[in-house]
């Protein structure tokens, strides 16, 4: 995070910022966003390119403190940055709900899940995030990262995906490990042994 800090982000076409009272405002066509800056922390507004830097110039910094705001630094840029993207394209995430019986559909403002409970799981879908269902596809998408991510998490949490089977609620492309379960473990231990 610490070289990543120094770098200058590059501001997307269409997307207008400004600063004021150590708050950086992004307004684009997906929707507006702010990051609050530290005060250890200014923020320079280039033509095309936001600059993040360190607002303590003590060379007297102990190597530890010095660091720890290198990483702030590095933290707040990648803020800004996904922030600007998000303003810019929105943020997207996909989720597969597997299983026999399985299913998920959206009712009005509520996200409705069927997952093998004796009752179905309701979600109501959050302000500004837009949910579609194509057969075991959630796509969840928004302007904002962090409700879409937590929309997102929270969803696949009501049922992960298990090791043994693999049903479940998964993020598309998520590498599931699997367990050999222990009939099927049993049965190849005893098949190997033939007649001697």
């Amino acid at each position: 995070m610490a070289k990543l800090g120094k770098r200058p982000i590059t501001i997307p076409e269409g997307v207008k910022i400004s600063l004021e009272a150590g708050s950086l405002h992004l307004v684009g066509p997906e929707g507006k966003l702010s990051v609050i800056i530290p005060p250890t922390l200014s923020v320079v507004l280039e033509k095309e390119r936001i600059r993040v830097n360190c607002a303590v110039t003590d060379q007297g910094l102990a190597k530890k403190a010095e660091r720890k705001l290198e990483g702030i630094r590095g933290l707040i840029r990648s803020l800004i940055n996904s922030r600007l993207n998000a303003v810019k394209n929105g943020c997207l995430k996909k989720l597969e709900v597997i299983g026999v019986g399985y299913q998920a559909e959206v009712k009005g403002k509520e996200l409705v899940l069927k997952v093998g409970f004796s009752h179905p799981v309701k979600f109501t879908i959050p302000e500004g995030v837009k949910v579609k269902v194509e057969k075991i596809l959630v796509s969840i998408s928004g302007f904002n990262p962090e409700t879409v991510g937590d929309f997102a998490a929270r969803i696949r949490a009501v049922k992960p995906p298990e090791p043994y089977g693999g049903k479940g609620i998964r993020y598309q492309g998520e590498y599931v490990r699997h367990k050999v379960g222990k009939t099927a473990g049993a049965a190849g231990a005893t098949g190997g042994g033939g007649a001697k």
